[in-house]
């Protein structure tokens, strides 16, 4: 990941909301991340195995630092009910400097 602003938004897509609570929460308590927006009413369309899918999701979408991400990934892919979980990392290029402030003060 490129250096610079230690701040960063994380994408990752759920089955259903009660998935979705759960990652938050495993993530939130591991503090591997500041925050969890649960997006509901997602329709996700997508190839897969060859195939062209679609279906309803949740969008998760963390707030945490750079230095979390590896951890927050490691929890993700332990946790996550897909083969293959959506993990995109974001780098956040501003914000107001009390929210960033309370992000890094949220995570480890």
């Amino acid at each position: 990941m490129k250096r610079g602003n230690p701040y960063v938004a994380v994408l990752v897509t759920a089955p259903e909301m009660e998935t979705a609570r759960r990652l938050a929460k495993i993530a939130l308590e591991g503090r591997w991340a500041a925050c969890a927006n649960l997006i509901p009413h997602l329709e996700s369309h997508y190839w897969w195995q060859g195939k062209l899918e679609s279906s309803a999701e949740v969008l998760i979408l963390f707030k945490t630092t750079r230095k979390s991400v590896a951890a927050l990934r490691a929890c993700i892919l332990k946790h996550h009910p897909y083969d293959t979980p959506e993990f995109v990392v974001l780098p956040l290029t501003g914000g107001s400097k009390k929210y960033l402030d309370w992000i890094s003060a949220s995570v480890v």
